[in-house]
């Protein structure tokens, strides 16, 4: 099993900065891909970015040239460097870790609110 822990959320304002955390535990050696989704009130679970573990990266085109990821192999951590946030970026965060047998770990989520 992965357990993942997420951190970093909060409420911000337009136009402002969130960096969220998320720390993998448990069966790391399994993990390869890791990522982020988010999923607003009423809609689907959506793919906001991921990172392989080589590093190649990809990213929803609503958060291109805002959003960052990066992970730390060595603390098998993820991050999600969010700037320039809207209000539709208002969601709970995913955290996720995609194993090399086919399984997708969760995190428990945490919430993205961007409001004045």
């Amino acid at each position: 099993q992965v357990q993942l822990v997420e951190s970093g959320g909060g409420l911000v304002q337009p136009g402002g900065s969130l960096k969220l955390s998320c720390a993998a535990s448990g069966s790391i050696f399994s993990i390869n891909g890791m990522g982020w989704y988010r999923q607003a009130p009423g809609e689907q679970r959506e793919l906001v970015a991921v990172i392989s573990g080589g590093g190649p990266t990809n990213y929803a085109d609503s958060v291109k040239g805002r959003f960052t990821i990066a992970r730390d192999n060595a603390k098998m951590m993820v991050f999600l460097q969010m700037n320039s946030l809207k209000p539709e970026d208002t969601a709970v965060y995913y955290c996720a870790a995609m194993t090399r047998y086919g399984r997708t770990w969760w995190g428990q989520g945490t919430q993205v609110t961007v409001s004045s």
